[in-house]
């Protein structure tokens, strides 16, 4: 028995010597190329945005810079149209998806989500001829009522699902959707609670904010399915960034504060 382990243990140190640990493809491309490719779409407020001055901020693009300097390599962004950001990162485009990304069944069956970075939910943008009518999404549920929200997110499988029975008009994007409501032309808007906060805030007095959310909607880090050691590195990033208060000091930036506002109107 001895002589046999001996025998075992000089087996497994030749093929220690001769083996070469390489990360999972992901994280080998990024080290190779020096870059850190990160999907969105801008136009989410507080997540990712154009500025004034024509660069990207916002609470998923600190985040991701944030990762990228931790790693040692150069931040990229791409900027994608929702409706194709998963096919842009599974045809290799970028490495990940860092967008706000709603994590749910049907996308999981296509991409690997990391843990969540941050759980929102959908509320109501209201017009406020409808104050006092309306106090919640049930409310909605009538064939009376016209709602909108924005192409192939979250909140047009919510409005379809929980509020089936209201017309529905869904547009390209969220802050058109808004404005059909702003403009009288739709009763509500569902969408994220934090972009509806946020449009509430800067157009005071023509739309109602119901800001209580009615879903539960973990966001998450989307990558191609089939690396575990990429999805490893961005849970343990997250504890990390959690545990240090760095993600604290990035949250508060971005939602507890409007000062950030004047860069993008």
């Amino acid at each position: 028995m001895r002589k046999f382990l001996k025998s075992m243990i000089a087996t497994c140190a030749l093929i220690g010597v001769s083996s070469t640990a390489t990360a999972g493809p992901i994280l080998d491309d990024i080290v190779e190329s020096g870059e850190l490719r990160v999907c969105f779409d801008a136009g989410y407020m507080p997540f990712e945005m154009k500025s004034k001055n024509g660069s990207y901020i916002g609470f998923d693009i600190d985040l991701g810079r944030l990762m990228a300097r931790q790693m040692g390599v150069k931040y990229v962004p791409v900027n994608t149209a929702w409706d194709g950001i998963i096919p842009t990162l599974l045809t290799g485009k970028c490495h990940m998806i860092n967008a706000g990304m709603t994590i749910n069944a049907q996308r999981n069956m296509r991409v690997n989500f990391s843990d969540p970075y941050i759980v929102i939910g959908q509320s109501i943008l209201l017009n406020p001829k409808l104050k006092g009518e309306v106090t919640s999404y049930r409310d909605l549920n009538n064939s009376k009522y016209t709602i909108v929200s924005k192409l192939g997110t979250s909140g047009e499988q919510a409005s379809k699902r929980m509020i089936g029975n209201a017309k529905m008009n869904v547009f390209e994007t969220q802050a058109d959707a808004a404005l059909e409501v702003a403009n009288g032309k739709a009763d509500a808007l569902v969408y994220d609670m934090p972009f509806n906060a946020i449009y509430a805030a800067q157009n005071n007095g023509k739309v109602v904010h119901l800001e209580q959310p009615f879903t539960y909607e973990p966001l998450g880090w989307a990558v191609a399915q089939g690396d575990i050691d990429m999805l490893n590195f961005l849970n343990n990033f997250l504890r990390q960034v959690k545990g240090d208060g760095t993600y604290d000091r990035i949250y508060d930036k971005w939602f507890k504060s409007d000062s950030w506002l004047s860069q993008v109107q």
